[in-house]
């Protein structure tokens, strides 16, 4: 059993999940709709509405659609208007957002 495998097994018994929350500059949204060109429009929770791109090197890793929750980098020229998307939440992972009160 690797180190990787032992840690799996300890979040299974102990009930904990780990999960990635916002760096510091890094703010939670929800995808509103999708614009194209890879551009999503993204209600922040900061309370602003944010175009958003998925960089090129997550392109293919992240397939994003409506109503997800993603985590924002807000860009430092055009930050209120504009950013990064630069992680995705999976459904079980919103849950438990939702139950600890971020979302």
């Amino acid at each position: 059993m690797t180190n990787g495998e032992k840690l799996k097994e300890e979040e299974r018994s102990s009930g904990e999940v780990r999960l990635r929350m916002p760096y510091k500059g890094e703010v939670l949204g929800i995808v509103i709709a999708l614009v194209g060109g890879s551009r999503m429009k993204v209600a922040c929770k900061d309370g602003k509405e944010r175009i958003c791109r998925i960089p090129g090197k997550l392109k293919n890793k992240i397939w994003v659609k409506d109503g997800d929750v993603v985590i924002v980098k807000p860009w430092e020229i055009e930050g209120d208007t504009k950013g990064d998307i630069v992680w995705r939440y999976y459904p079980l992972q919103v849950n438990l957002l939702k139950e600890k009160g971020y979302i």
